[in-house]
């Protein structure tokens, strides 16, 4: 018998517009079932009309200090200066400059272009830049700070530019991959129904522009406090690094991230967060855990059709707790009047799980889970198993993998 993947039975929410191929492949490859749904759009480079004119302001009047903040945003920037003709003209304005890098890859990118930084903290934090900027003191110096997106009400407070300002620099922000929503809004349409209808189990975040994209879509179409709440109960927000969470810290949304801000990294935190919280229920004898699109009955994956699968959330909800007809009627597909349908649905159900003895009849009242004695105490029966606080995280409750 094949050892089951980490993530089978789970399905996984993809926000990411760049690397969405390569994280899909991590995460199918550890068995989980993809929801793509890119959340930004980025503009091109040589498109970027206002990229262009900061960087000819900045080659006309060049500043005494330039912070690059990411590599990859480097490199682009150095490669659309080559597309508008004025790639030595800006070469020659940084190695003029004082080079601050904000990391590892901003100091490649800027060696890659043949020129040399100044200084670099150990952290890869953009504080700590801040804060070697502060203590060596920057009123009157002009700044140029390499910026990664634009600033929405969702995203981390834009302070480092401000905080520097406020020190009396004259700072130059340069708009490097400016982000607006998708054209395409129907994936993430999706996406924001099947989290708020229990269809995922986790949604990814690589950056703070998908996530403000994300929350901007959901407030548009008038579903923002069910995307909040089943981030905060039911849907796993995981994010790649602190700078993408914050949003949805910001928010009372607690998150989860790896160690460290990398996409593999993630892809296996997601492997080992979303088995550990995982939902466990023990009726008539049987193990199950109700995912996204499926169950898992001692072990082995149940794909239901959508009406059964209705049902197992709606008794799945409260384990135990009798769900009369007229609720379950409720909670299938498109409703409707007819109570057989829910009969139906039940037997339906029943095959599908191959335990038909976890589904009981109350006669005249409805159907529950038939949970095993040591799972209620004095007859109510126990919540199920799962949620935890990640290491180092604020004690907010854990969503759960899976519907409750």
């Amino acid at each position: 018998m094949n050892e089951q993947l980490p993530l089978e039975g789970f399905t996984v929410g993809v926000t990411a517009a760049r690397r969405a191929d390569e994280l899909s492949t991590i995460l199918t490859r550890r068995g989980a079932t993809i929801v793509t749904a890119p959340a930004i759009r980025i503009i091109p480079l040589a498109d970027d009309t206002e990229l262009e004119r900061v960087t000819r302001q900045l080659v006309a009047d060049p500043p005494q200090l330039a912070v690059a903040t990411t590599g990859i945003g480097f490199r682009g920037w150095m490669e659309a200066a080559e597309g508008w003709g004025l790639a030595e003209d800006l070469r020659s304005t940084l190695a003029s400059t004082r080079l601050l890098a904000r990391g590892p890859k901003a100091k490649g990118a800027i060696r890659a272009a043949e020129l040399r930084e100044e200084w670099s903290p150990a952290s890869e934090s953009s504080a700590e830049v801040l804060d070697h900027l502060l203590a060596e003191g920057v009123e009157g110096v002009r700044v140029a700070v390499q910026l990664h997106g634009a600033t929405t009400e969702w995203e981390p407070v834009p302070d480092f530019c401000e905080v520097l300002r406020c020190a009396g620099a004259d700072v130059v922000p340069v708009p490097v991959y400016r982000w607006i929503p998708p054209e395409d809004q129907v994936p993430m349409d999706r996406l924001i129904e099947s989290m708020i209808t229990a269809g995922l189990d986790c949604v990814t975040f690589t950056s703070a522009p998908a996530v403000a994209s994300m929350l901007m879509r959901a407030k548009e179409t008038g579903l923002l406090e069910g995307v909040l709440h089943a981030l905060r109960t039911r849907v796993l927000p995981a994010c790649v690094g602190s700078i993408t969470a914050a949003p949805l810290e910001e928010l009372g949304v607690s998150t989860t991230m790896p160690a460290r801000a990398r996409l593999g990294a993630l892809a296996r935190h997601v492997a080992e967060e979303l088995p550990r919280r995982a939902n466990r229920i023990h009726a008539a004898g049987h193990e199950l855990s109700v995912r996204g699109g499926c169950v898992v009955v001692d072990g082995a994956v149940r794909q239901l059709a959508p009406a059964p699968m209705a049902l197992m959330r709606a008794l799945a909800r409260q384990p135990g707790r009798v769900v009369s007809r007229s609720d379950l009627l409720a909670a299938l597909p498109g409703g409707g009047e007819d109570t057989h349908a829910v009969e139906t649905g039940i037997a339906r159900l029943r095959a599908g799980l191959g335990a038909p003895k976890v589904i009981q009849t109350v006669v005249k009242r409805g159907y529950r889970l038939a949970m095993d004695p040591a799972e209620c105490v004095d007859n109510n029966p126990r919540p199920a198993v799962g949620g935890s606080v990640s290491p180092g995280r604020p004690p907010h409750p854990a969503p759960l993998a899976g519907v409750w």
